[in-house]
């Protein structure tokens, strides 16, 4: 079951309003969404525990490098 995408906000908690930007993150969305079900399914296929791979797919996002930090004044 696919859940509703949020409003996209940055920092400042303006919102994203850009038709092609929404579109990208609404695409990529959608890809990981699949990508990340298909992976869970097969380990649950190979008997490995449900509660381990929800463990390791959040350790995945929390392990996420911001590759563009917000520069101090």
């Amino acid at each position: 079951m696919k859940k509703p995408l949020p409003t996209w906000v940055r920092d400042d908690k303006t919102i994203v309003a850009c038709t092609e930007k929404i579109k990208v993150m609404h695409e990529n969305f959608e890809e990981i969404q699949q990508l990340i079900q298909d992976a869970f399914e097969d380990g649950l296929l190979m008997e490995v525990s449900e509660v381990q791979m929800r463990e390791a797919l959040h350790q995945l996002v929390d392990a996420l490098v911001n590759p563009y930090p917000k520069q101090k004044n």
